[in-house]
């Protein structure tokens, strides 16, 4: 059997939509249960499969995990290992976060180069150099870390090149667990890291700064419990109001802080759109037709590359000539070539995409390849005449959770389905 999702676009989006808790807070937040005894709590759970996928990393560890509705309870009351092999990690890149709190806690760890989108080459040097400022031995053989820190890590000052979220968790969870004082100079500013400092704080840790450049923690010998709710999810909120634009309509989203959004804000304003926003709440109304723009992609408060994918989807029947410059992955445009199956015109030159607005998209059967190549799929499959139909629709379902019921309660004609290979005939040599 083969999935795929059908949408019989060309309706105007309208209504209100329920965002859940931010994928990318829930992840750090989920691996920093490792770095305590006691039992953590998390409330605003969006069940993804990202999320489970976290989970079954975590049971691996030792952790006794439970997982209803939104509320999810981990409990790793001691570690039962120290090694994250490849078939664990594989599926999710954020499986590598595992590294600090298993390295800190345990003083040993073994964790293999994750996979996850194919998006670029996502380096992790950043997190081995910290780590190795911290005291800790770090060996790279086949593909897999090994660390150690046989005298505990120690306190450092490290200097990042660039302001990695991945990198800055990991920094923050070893380093909540390392006596004294650890400063992170260059850090990511993002909500989500600011997310995770929260919770370690918590947990009775002490991390100073989150959410400026630099970034303090004073380690503790141990830390405890806590409960915490899961900050809205900027990105899911972003694409359901991209949709709604796109579609020349207007979505309300609720559940997330606008503050969330940085530079995307402008830039709908950019594009003619009207928007209005509450402390939980944010609307989007477009104003056809939509305006092209000039963006690039950033470290927050800039574009998020999160959000690229969805806005070049919106942005394909934009009047005028737009582009995106990408500047976090080198290799983020894989929905394009499936754009352009629409009908869109779009043209990449090594990091900027030009996209020529045209008067309207048309149904065609895609393929998305990665979590938001396939939201921008979605969009432009809302605002095209005709049905499309998206395949791989798993990736989806690694970052919108319900997706098709929500989409459904603004109005949208899109449902799941499946077909038998044997409904496929291969002609040609």
């Amino acid at each position: 059997m083969s999935e795929f999702i059908e949408i019989n676009g060309g309706v105007p989006l309208r209504g209100t939509v329920k965002i859940g808790g931010a994928k990318n807070a829930a992840l750090p937040m989920l691996i920093a249960s490792l770095l305590t005894s006691e039992s953590v709590e998390f409330e605003n759970v969006p069940n993804l499969e990202d999320v489970n996928l976290t989970l079954n990393l975590l049971e691996h560890f030792g952790g006794h995990v439970e997982f209803f509705g939104s509320h999810a309870k981990v409990a790793v009351p001691q570690l039962i290992a120290t090694e994250a092999s490849y078939s664990l990690v594989k599926a999710l890149r954020a499986s590598f976060w595992v590294l600090a709190p298993v390295l800190a806690r345990g003083g040993a760890a073994r964790v293999a180069l994750p996979g996850g989108d194919i998006i670029g080459a996502r380096p992790v040097d950043m997190h081995m150099a910290g780590l190795t400022s911290m005291g800790a031995d770090l060996k790279l053989k086949h593909g897999t870390v090994y660390a150690t820190a046989p005298k505990g890590l120690r306190p450092a000052k490290i200097q990042f090149r660039f302001p990695s979220v991945g990198a800055t968790h990991q920094i923050m969870m070893a380093a909540s667990l390392t006596p004294g004082t650890t400063t992170i100079h260059g850090a990511a500013k993002e909500p989500e890291v600011v997310a995770l400092a929260d919770l370690i704080n918590k947990m009775g840790g002490d991390v100073e700064g989150a959410g400026t450049e630099t970034i303090a923690i004073h380690g503790k010998e141990q830390l405890g419990g806590a409960k915490v709710h899961l900050i809205g999810d900027r990105v899911e909120a972003g694409t359901y109001l991209l949709a709604g634009v796109a579609t020349g309509g207007e979505v309300r989203a609720e559940g997330i802080n606008p503050d969330f959004f940085g530079e995307f804000l402008s830039i709908l304003d950019q594009m003619g759109v009207e928007v209005e926003r509450g402390l939980d709440w944010i609307s989007a109304r477009a104003k056809q037709p939509l305006k092209a723009v000039n963006v690039s992609t950033g470290p927050f408060p800039q574009f998020a590359t999160d959000l690229q994918a969805p806005l070049m989807a919106a942005l394909c029947i934009a009047r005028g000539t737009s582009s995106i410059e990408e500047n976090v992955f080198e290799g983020r445009y894989g929905h394009v070539s499936e754009l352009c199956r629409m009908g869109a015109q779009i043209s990449v030159s090594e990091r900027t995409a030009t996209i020529s607005g045209v008067e309207r998209l048309a149904g065609a059967e895609v393929e998305g390849f990665d979590i938001r190549a396939a939201a921008a799929l979605v969009i432009g499959a809302l605002a095209a005449e005709g049905v499309s139909s998206i395949g791989e629709p798993h990736h989806l379902r690694r970052g919108y959770e319900r997706l098709e019921q929500k989409l459904t309660g603004l109005g949208a004609r899109i449902r799941s389905k499946t077909s038998d290979l044997e409904d496929y005939l291969f002609t040609g040599c």
